[in-house]
């Protein structure tokens, strides 16, 4: 895929003759980077103890495996536990004065979350009133993260395109990093001191610590790392 480019949002920083795309959307996870991950460090723990299932398994391929009857009582359990920490949601450091800006440049805003409705809604109505995202794809949406689809389902919605080339998915998990890759987006990492393994992940474009140092990314025009030769051969396999 090479290095992933995108042409200024500020026209008056546009060369003539630049060849670059133009950015059509941004799409955010939300846990761990639209709000503090603080919930985090404790809500999975919590979740895997009442599923019975250890670190190593994935939440929902777990309850996705059970039979149908099962499914819908695991669901309940581990949405119980993200209503609580609905309560310890914080808007992470930057998020209005991004959003602000998007919206003022035109942006498209969307998100992919494998969070359920309930605490998308209460962040996006106590921290970011007003501020439109849409589509808002949650874990309702199939397969979720790291799978593509529900990015490809968004590029779909925004410009009936097949692929996410004109798009910037921002998360702070593999899942993130790897469902943008996989879609064909520019993936943007929000750092934290967990995940600053990720940092140098193939799967990685960029890394900001703050999300408003995404403003003068855009505006200058925002250009990813260079893919090693090593790199380049995981892409093929």
């Amino acid at each position: 895929m090479g290095v992933r480019r995108f042409a200024p949002l500020d026209p008056a920083k546009r060369r003539e003759g630049d060849d670059r795309r133009v950015l059509k959307g941004v799409v955010f996870d939300v846990d761990g980077t639209l709000c503090e991950c603080l919930p985090q460090t404790y809500m999975f723990a919590e979740m895997r103890s009442a599923l019975g299932i250890t670190k190593e398994i994935d939440i929902l391929d777990h309850i996705y495996s059970l039979p149908p009857g099962e499914q819908e009582t695991a669901q309940e359990a581990i949405r119980a536990i993200e209503r609580r920490a609905m309560a310890s949601q914080r808007p992470q450091a930057g998020l209005v004065a991004l959003m602000g800006y998007l919206d003022s440049r035109g942006v498209k805003k969307g998100i992919c979350t494998r969070n359920f409705d309930a605490p998308v809604e209460h962040l996006l109505t106590t921290f970011l009133p007003g501020s439109l995202f849409w589509p808002v794809v949650t874990r309702e949406f199939r397969p979720p993260k790291p799978d593509p689809a529900g990015i490809l389902h968004i590029a779909k919605q925004w410009m009936h395109e097949d692929g996410g080339e004109s798009l910037i998915m921002v998360g702070d998990s593999i899942d993130d990093m790897t469902a943008g890759h996989r879609a064909g987006a520019a993936t943007v990492l929000l750092v934290n001191e967990v995940n600053a393994h990720l940092a140098e992940h193939a799967h990685t474009d960029l890394v900001v610590e703050q999300l408003d140092q995404l403003i003068g990314i855009l505006e200058e025009g925002f250009e990813g790392r260079e893919v090693g030769e090593e790199e380049k051969t995981e892409e093929k396999l």
